[in-house]
């Protein structure tokens, strides 16, 4: 691993154990060059996954979009950052264990929506606002009445 403050090649792993999720592993590493310290993540690869854009052009998956998506989405908002990170893990073990080597980017925008309908209602309807292309009012108004019948249904559930 290159040490990301002198580009030194030779660095050495000091402490490795699972991250809080469980689906990688922390890696605390030292540079023998340049004495810097830093982190990195190990995480499984099922398989090289390719998204299918709306324009039909392909772009190999970045999880780093999908982590920049909820942030964007997130910004300003309580939420824990495990419980995003949480949240981008099932979705990237979701869409590699599904067999299919092309995903959609509608199927991952569908993930996205769903695992921000139980995160954080404002940051649903910011992303659903992009996602499903909002350009009047009433599209904001139709997916705060989705939320409020679903807030409605599960406290009747209770």
């Amino acid at each position: 691993m290159r040490c990301p403050f002198c580009g030194s090649d030779d660095t050495q792993v000091k402490d490795s154990r699972p991250a809080e999720d469980n689906t990688s592993i922390r890696r605390r590493r030292i540079c023998p060059d340049c004495g810097g310290r830093f982190t990195t993540f190990e995480r499984v690869q099922l398989r090289e996954l390719m998204v299918l854009k709306k324009t039909g052009r392909k772009a190999p998956f970045a999880r780093d979009k999908l982590v920049r998506s909820f942030q964007i989405a997130l910004r300003k908002r309580p939420v824990d950052p495990d419980r995003i990170e949480r949240a981008v893990s099932g979705i990237v073990r979701r869409l590699e264990s599904s067999g299919e080597t092309e995903i959609s980017s509608e199927e991952i925008g569908l993930q996205v929506l769903e695992a921000l309908k139980t995160l954080d209602d404002v940051a649903f309807v910011r992303y659903a606002s992009v996602y499903r292309d909002f350009s009047h009012a009433e599209d904001f108004e139709n997916v705060i009445a989705e939320i409020n019948a679903k807030i409605s249904r599960d406290s009747t559930a209770d």
